[in-house]
């Protein structure tokens, strides 16, 4: 892709400790490789870290707090997966609602492996047709959306991803997703 392609555009990664750490840099370098600023948001300043498959990973400057941004500051939403990182945000008000204004808006949504369980307590899932790792499955059913095993799936302006394994086709359709 034109490195400057995505020129302009405003991408939010929403994070918390114990984010798997390949679903956060990889999509992230994608993204201003294309031209896009990524900013990264958390629930508390300082540095957070990832994980590799539950092996601790690199640590991170948080730019901004949830508390410091809006849905209208961006062009688009990128929530990573991890077994810690989603339970930590959805059990914060602010970064659900933070994740929530974002789908309401109709505004590019990207979420991967479970990433998604945001979505799910934010109460935006139902009738959506989704992925993500296969133990999140029933919670997205639960919920009302349709559950498929597919590497990637687009649902109107809703991209959701299965694992680590599907980054390069997550990336591809995000990046597709934010040109348009």
């Amino acid at each position: 892709m034109d490195n400057q392609t995505l020129t302009g555009k405003k991408v939010a990664i929403l994070v918390a400790n114990g984010f798997e750490q390949s679903e956060f840099s990889e999509p992230r370098q994608a993204l201003q490789d294309a031209g896009a600023h990524t900013t990264v948001v958390s629930l508390t300043e300082g540095p957070i870290h990832g994980v590799h498959h539950g092996t601790l990973g690199d640590h991170f400057e948080v730019d901004k707090t949830v508390d410091q941004v809006t849905c209208d500051d961006f062009d688009a939403l990128l929530i990573p997966g991890g077994v810690t990182n989603p339970d930590a945000l959805r059990g914060n008000d602010a970064a659900v609602a933070f994740a929530r204004d974002f789908v309401e808006a109709g505004k590019p949504t990207f979420a991967i492996c479970h990433g998604p369980q945001v979505l799910i307590t934010a109460g935006v899932v139902k009738g959506r047709t989704m992925t993500s790792f296969k133990t999140v499955k029933v919670d997205l059913e639960n919920a009302g959306a349709n559950w498929v095993d597919k590497p990637v799936v687009v649902d109107d302006a809703l991209i959701t991803s299965r694992s680590p394994k599907d980054i390069p086709d997550f990336n591809a359709k995000i990046l597709e997703a934010l040109a348009e």
